[in-house]
């Protein structure tokens, strides 16, 4: 039997991001996917101007009163950008929707020293709370400083400062496995720092930074993470597969000159060699 993973994010209606890559990637990789949504979308809130924006957490406490009658389990769970609202409802329910499951958090909050528009400090402590209820955790470096409370920075850091802060969410947020991602180095190349929770270990992964930013590539990532350790991979490894199927889909991309950095990859042209990998 198939194992069952819960996606709850916002749905775009252009672009590829969030669950419009979340849901496709993980059934492709043969799970059963079932959707939470917690809103919907126009465009997502990069490139596009002034989007529409429908939040679903008042349907979204709907569905999971349903669900609680039917009932339904999940192997994993996958919560990616939430939403004020949203957020609330998760907080009052993960407990018994992620109940016996494995949890995904990645805290979509900010980028590049700030909250994304419509987040606010208090959102950052909803979200800390959160964090708490996660087995695994994937924050860039900004969400992970909101994570902790420090004052935000921009550009490249060390890999010394990278696991200092992972370190520091390690110690905060106890027992939890830890990414984090995303993180641009001083040496030019984009990197990842993860930790062993048990062993105490930290590791490091590094690729070269190719091209312009796209958007969608934390949700492209998060995605394919989560398949790689249902899989059986661990967590390094896991991260590995992400990161070289990122890095890989960015260059056919930019190699067939098939892109429009606002709408994110077209990850297809790398899904069958992903495929290939974990089957």
């Amino acid at each position: 039997m198939k194992k069952s993973i819960l996606i709850s994010q916002d749905l775009s209606c252009a672009g590829q991001v969030s669950m419009a890559v979340a849901l496709p990637i993980l059934g492709a990789l043969g799970f059963n996917p079932t959707v939470l949504p917690t809103a919907i979308l126009s465009t997502h809130t990069g490139g596009f101007g002034k989007n529409t924006y429908l939040d679903l957490s008042s349907e979204m406490e709907k569905i999971i009163a349903h669900w609680e009658n039917v009932p339904l389990s999940f192997s994993a769970v996958y919560l990616g950008y939430l939403g004020k609202k949203p957020l609330d409802v998760l907080l009052s329910s993960i407990d018994e929707l992620a109940a016996d499951s494995f949890l995904l958090l990645d805290p979509v909050m900010g980028d590049h020293g700030k909250l994304y528009r419509g987040f606010d400090l208090d959102y950052v402590h909803q979200m800390q709370h959160l964090v708490q209820k996660a087995d695994l955790i994937t924050p860039n470096v900004t969400e992970a400083q909101f994570l902790l409370g420090k004052e935000c920075t921009t550009g490249a850091i060390s890999s010394t400062a990278a696991i200092d802060l992972v370190t520091e969410l390690n110690e905060k947020y106890k027992n939890k496995q830890i990414l984090l991602t995303g993180i641009p180095k001083t040496n030019g190349k984009i990197g990842i720092v993860g930790i062993n929770t048990i062993s105490q270990e930290i590791w490091q992964l590094e690729t070269a930074k190719i091209g312009t930013n796209f958007f969608g590539t934390g949700d492209i990532f998060a995605s394919v993470l989560l398949g790689a350790l249902l899989h059986g991979n661990t967590l390094k490894a896991a991260a590995k597969i992400a990161m070289q199927f990122i890095s890989n889909t960015i260059e056919k991309n930019m190699q067939f000159n098939r892109y429009d950095s606002r709408f994110g990859l077209d990850y297809s042209l790398e899904l069958p060699v992903l495929l290939k990998q974990l089957n």
